[in-house]
C-alpha cells in the first residue's frame, strides 16, 4: 500500500489527507517520534492545567498519551474530516474532555488568546514543503493565528526536523514579532531518528516560541538552544548563530549514522562543547584501522591525550595517530585531546563525562552491552598551565603555557590559536621550578615584603633552562655550524649570525650563551614576539646580540642593496613559518627560497659563510 505523496507539494493538500487517512485507517501515524521519545521535552514546555491547541493532530496517539497522564484541557484540530472522525469515536467515552474539530488552522474560529500552549508535531514541515511565494503565505497565515490564539506568556512549541528553509522561517517570523526563541535537541535523537533515505538520519528538534508582550521601539531578540534536556539553555546572539549551531548537530546526526554504517571513512575529527557555555571541550579524532582483524574484544576503544602532549607527532598528526591506532591493536580507535582554557577533574570524570557520547561512535558489528576500554599514557591527565593569553596584530590569538612532559619535566610553550596543534616555540624550565615550588617562593615572598609593599609579578623568564635546546631543528641548525670551519675554533674566533625568525628567542639565546665570541642580529616581523621572548622565555638583548623588527625579506634586501659597505655574516639561519596554512610547506614560507632572494642571501654571506633553513612541511610537523 503506497502512502507516501509523489510530490512533496500534496502534503499542504486536503484531499491528499483525507485519502491518507482512508487508507491508513485508525491505525496511529507518529511523525518524528511517539511519546515516549517527546516526553521528555513535552513535559518541560507544558504544565498540566495548560489549555493545549495541537494543530494538524491527525491520529497519532500524542493527544492521547498526554491526556492519560494528567494533561485534560486538550483541543484537537486537522483538515480530514476522515480522522476527525476516526479520533471522536476513538476517544468520545475514554477521554470524554479532549475535543477534535475539523478546522483549518490558517483560519482559526477560536477567539483571541484562547490558548497557552499550541503543540505542533511535523506539521509545520507538512505545510512548508518549499519556498514558494504561495506556500510562504499559507505559512504566514498559520503562524498568525498560532500568535493570535496565544495568550501571552504562551508557547508554541513545534516538533520538527529543522531543515534550513524551516528553521529560517519560523525563527525569523517570531523574532521579528519579539517573542523569545529556543531550539530544543530531543534527547537521544541519535537513537531516534527519521531515516528519510538508505544512507541519512535526521535529528528532531523542539521550536519553543514563547510570546511576550509587545514593547514599542524594543529591538530586543533572544535566541537560544538547548542541547539537552535537563541542560541550561546557552544564548546565541543571532539567528544566523542559531542556525549554524542547529545545522552542526545535523551534521553530528549525520556523522553518527555513516559511523554506525561503514567500517571506515577516512580521517574525521570533531569537536564536543561544554554543553552550558557551548566552547569546544574535547576534540575526538576517528581512526580505523582496516588491517586489524576483528575479534569478540578489540572493536572499540577510546584514547585520552594527557593536556600538553596532543602537540606530539604520534597524537597531533595523521599518520601518527595511524600508528598509535594500529599499535593499540583495535579496528576503531578515537583519541580524545583535552582543551586549553577547560577544567578537568580526573581521568574518571573524564570517562564519565565521554562515556554516552563517544558510543555514538562505534563502529558496525560491535555487541550491543561491549565494554570499551579507555586507554592513556601514564594513567592521568597530565598537566597544563596558561600563563599569558593575549593577541598579536600579526600572529593573531597565542597562549603562554607550561605542560609536563613525560619525564615529569615542565616545559613553557608558545602556541598560535590559528593553528593550536603547533608548538611554536618550546623551552624546558629548570628542574626546581615546579607548581608547588613557585606557589611557595610566592608565598614566601608575601611573608616577607613589607606591609604595604605592592604584589609584584615574578620574573617568569628568570625560570628558564637556556642550556637546553627543545626543537630538533634547533638542535640541527648548531650541529651544522661545525660545517662551517673546526668545531674547536668556533668558541676562540669571531662568527657573525642572522637569525630570521625569534620567536620564544631560544635559538639566539642558546647560540649568545655558548658562543662567547658571537655577534648576532635577529630579525622579527612580529614586536609583539620580542615582549613575549624577554617576559617568558628569559629572553634579553646584549652588546652580542641585537633584535630588529622587520619584515625578514626586506631586511636581507637592504642589506644586500648596501653596496660593499654592506655587512657580512658567517651563519644565515631561518626560523620562520608561514601564516597561510594553505600553502602546504610551513617553513620557511616560499618566498624565502625563490632564487632572487637566495641570491640575495648569498652577497651578504662571507665566502666561506653557510645558510641555515628550517624546512618542514605540514605533513611533517613533528614539534
Amino acid at each position: 500500500m503506497n502512502l507516501l505523496p509523489k510530490s512533496s507539494k500534496e502534503f499542504g493538500s486536503v484531499d491528499y489527507w483525507e485519502k491518507f487517512f482512508q487508507q491508513r485507517g485508525k491505525k496511529a501515524f507518529e511523525w518524528y517520534g511517539t511519546y515516549l521519545e517527546l516526553c521528555g521535552v513535552l513535559h518541560k514546555y507544558i504544565k498540566p492545567r495548560e489549555k493545549v491547541l495541537v494543530i494538524g493532530c491527525g491520529n497519532s496517539e500524542l493527544s492521547e498519551q498526554l491526556y492519560d497522564v494528567g494533561y485534560r484541557d486538550i483541543v484537537n484540530i486537522d483538515i480530514s474530516e476522515v480522522v476527525i472522525k476516526q479520533m471522536k469515536e476513538c476517544n468520545a467515552t475514554r477521554r470524554p474532555q479532549m475535543s477534535f474539530l475539523k478546522m483549518d488552522m490558517t483560519q482559526m474560529e477560536f477567539p483571541d488568546a484562547s490558548f497557552q500552549v499550541v503543540l505542533d508535531k511535523g506539521t509545520l514541515d507538512a505545510v512548508l514543503t518549499d519556498e514558494e511565494e504561495k506556500t510562504l503565505q499559507q505559512v504566514d497565515r498559520m503562524l498568525a493565528e498560532v500568535g493570535r490564539v496565544l495568550q501571552v506568556g504562551g508557547r508554541y512549541l513545534c516538533i520538527s526536523l529543522a531543515q534550513a528553509h524551516i528553521l529560517k522561517k519560523a525563527v525569523g517570523h517570531f523574532s521579528r514579532e519579539g517573542w523569545m526563541v529556543r531550539v530544543h535537541q530531543v534527547a537521544n535523537s541519535q537513537d531516534q531518528v527519521l531515516e528519510a533515505e538508505p544512507q541519512f538520519s535526521l535529528p528532531v528538534f523542539a521550536f519553543i516560541m514563547t510570546k511576550f508582550r509587545p514593547v514599542p521601539g524594543s529591538a530586543l531578540q533572544i535566541f537560544e538552544l538547548c542541547a539537552q534536556e535537563q541542560g541550561k539553555p546557552v544564548r546565541l546572539e543571532s539567528a544566523e548563530r542559531l542556525a549554524e549551531a542547529v545545522q552542526e548537530r545535523q551534521q553530528y546526526a549525520w556523522l553518527c549514522s555513516q559511523l554506525r554504517r561503514k567500517a571506515r571513512l577516512g580521517s574525521v575529527s570533531l569537536d564536543l562543547c561544554d554543553g552550558d557555555t557551548g566552547e569546544p571541550r574535547y576534540t575526538l579524532h576517528v581512526v580505523d584501522s582496516p588491517t586489524v582483524k576483528p575479534s569478540r574484544d578489540n572493536h572499540f576503544a577510546i584514547f585520552i591525550i594527557p593536556q600538553g602532549r596532543e602537540t606530539e607527532w604520534l597524537f597531533g598528526m595523521d599518520e601518527g595517530r595511524k600508528q598509535l591506532a594500529a599499535s593499540a591493536g583495535f579496528r576503531r580507535l578515537i583519541t580524545v585531546a583535552l582543551h586549553r582554557g577547560q577544567q578537568y577533574e580526573s581521568m574518571d570524570h573524564i570517562q564519565a563525562e565521554l562515556s554516552a557520547r563517544v558510543m555514538e561512535l562505534a563502529p558496525a558489528g560491535m555487541p550491543s552491552q561491549q565494554q570499551v576500554p579507555f586507554l592513556s599514557v601514564g594513567g592521568d591527565i597530565g598537566v597544563r598551565t596558561v600563563q599569558h593569553q593575549d593577541c598579536s596584530p600579526l600572529s593573531g590569538d597565542y597562549v603562554i603555557e607550561d605542560v609536563q612532559g613525560d619525564d615529569k619535566r615542565y616545559f613553557r610553550r608558545l602556541i598560535f590559536l590559528s593553528n593550536r596543534n603547533v608548538v611554536q616555540s618550546e623551552a624546558r624550565l629548570l628542574k626546581d621550578v615546579s607548581h608547588k615550588a613557585q606557589k611557595k617562593r610566592k608565598k614566601d615572598r608575601k611573608k616577607q615584603r613589607p606591609a604595604d609593599a605592592e604584589d609584584l609579578p615574578a620574573a617568569p623568564g628568570q625560570s628558564i633552562d637556556k642550556s637546553y635546546l627543545c626543537c630538533e631543528h634547533h638542535k640541527a641548525m648548531i650541529a651544522g655550524l661545525a660545517l662551517l670551519r673546526n668545531p674547536e675554533l668556533l668558541l676562540e674566533i669571531p662568527l657573525a649570525l642572522l637569525v630570521v625568525g625569534l620567536g620564544g628567542g631560544s635559538l639566539p639565546l642558546f647560540v649568545h650563551d655558548h658562543f662567547p665570541k658571537s655577534c648576532i642580529d635577529a630579525v622579527e616581523i612580529d614586536p609583539s614576539m620580542l615582549e613575549v621572548a624577554t617576559q617568558w622565555f628569559g629572553f634579553s638583548q646584549s652588546d652580542r646580540m641585537k633584535v630588529h623588527i622587520a619584515d625578514g625579506l626586506d631586511y636581507i634586501a637592504s642589506l644586500a642593496g648596501g653596496g660593499e659597505a654592506r655587512p657580512c655574516y658567517d651563519v644565515i639561519m631561518f626560523d620562520v613559518d608561514s601564516k597561510d596554512p594553505t600553502l602546504g610547506m610551513s617553513c620557511p614560507p616560499p618566498a624565502f627560497v625563490e632564487q632572487s632572494f637566495l641570491q640575495k642571501v648569498k652577497s651578504i654571506l662571507t665566502p666561506e659563510g653557510m645558510e641555515n633553513k628550517r624546512w618542514e612541511r605540514e605533513e611533517r610537523r613533528d614539534h
